[in-house]
């Protein structure tokens, strides 16, 4: 079994961009992390240190049990969170928020850019697999779509599935749903819409395209 971080490994960890994984930290401490796999030294210059999916795992405690049904989290208030649709405590909004939005989106595209050896932003990165609901309500809130308050409001909601790579996104307004797969689409996801059996409840199924 891999041995956890240290101490020291488990801060600069803890402080890594939340969106794009870049790490602060000594080269030694540096060095440690990407011989362990929990990050990597980018080969373009300026060789900044970004966190693997592992890494991001380690940093986001996914190792916890999910809820049993599916629910918003609720953002932490001083990191930045894409909003799900439902939170209970919604971010501030307004031009400060789009703001946010707009930086982590872009900050987002860099990151592919980063991590693909041939600089394209028009699929998904590791980040984004490993963190698909925030990846997806990232995509949507950075389009202008609105996303539903936490009384059920119509605006769209992103959901975890038990399918592999996928998270599902109700929105109840049939135009707005198609609107946002046609987002989803042009961000790299593969998108299908589908009705829940039981309630025939209309859905898109969203999934990062690898190719």
């Amino acid at each position: 079994m891999t041995r956890p971080p240290t101490a020291a490994q488990r801060r600069v960890i803890d402080a890594a961009d939340p969106v794009t994984g870049r790490l602060r930290g000594t080269p030694p401490q540096l060095a440690a992390l990407v011989k362990r796999g929990l990050a990597f030294r980018h080969p373009r210059p300026p060789h900044d240190h970004f966190l693997t999916p592992a890494g991001h795992r380690i940093r986001e405690g996914t190792d916890r049990p999910a809820p049993a049904e599916p629910e918003a989290p609720a953002p932490a208030a001083d990191v930045f969170a894409a909003r799900v649709g439902g939170e209970e405590r919604a971010p501030r909004t307004g031009h400060a928020r789009a703001r946010e939005v707009h930086s982590a989106w872009q900050g987002l595209l860099e990151l592919r850019r980063m991590t693909r050896p041939d600089g394209a932003t028009d699929r998904p990165c590791g980040w984004e697999r490993a963190h698909l609901v925030q990846a997806a309500a990232l995509a949507l809130e950075a389009a202008g779509h609105r996303p539903a308050g936490p009384e059920g409001a119509d605006g769209y909601r992103v959901r975890a599935t038990a399918q592999p790579e996928a998270v599902a996104v109700y929105e109840p307004a049939a135009e707005a749903r198609r609107a946002c797969a046609a987002t989803l689409e042009r961000a790299g996801w593969q998108v299908g819409e589908y009705a829940q059996p039981r309630t025939g409840t209309r859905y898109l199924l969203a999934s990062p395209r690898r190719t």
